[in-house]
């Protein structure tokens, strides 16, 4: 089964109705794959309930990934060993890694480049899809 982890690109796209991105988010959430959101990549994203009707909607078909402290600890070292200062996109990335235990992992973005870059860091499988 394929994980599909969402950043803030893809968030902000599903709230402003991108058709490709809504297709591939419908598509895995249609098929049973695990949709993730990791919840600060959703902070950064969120920025009130009634003008994101969209958003608050596709939420209702993912699995919010909280930022727990052991979570934490493990972006902060990622960003550390990769001279990078975005904690939201280092915990995309360890969403990953800890989904890549269930099978194959997507993460859906519109920053492929630093991603990729923090994925090779850690030599993760997961593909980089960019919005």
């Amino acid at each position: 089964m394929t994980t599909l982890v969402l950043d803030t690109g893809a968030l902000i796209a599903l709230d402003r109705g991108d058709r490709r991105v809504w297709s591939k988010f419908r598509l895995a959430v249609g098929e049973s794959h695990t949709v993730q959101v990791p919840t600060p990549a959703l902070a950064q994203a969120w920025r009130g309930g009634n003008r994101q009707a969209r958003l608050a909607n596709a939420l209702k078909g993912a699995r919010e990934v909280p930022l727990d402290s052991q979570a934490a600890r493990r972006a902060g070292v990622l960003c550390g060993e990769t001279d990078t200062a975005d904690i939201v996109d280092a915990s995309v990335v360890v969403a990953a890694i800890e989904a890549e235990h269930e099978g194959a992992v997507e993460v859906l973005t519109s920053d492929g480049g630093d991603l990729r870059h923090l994925l090779i860091a850690v030599n993760s499988s997961a593909r980089v899809v960019n919005v």
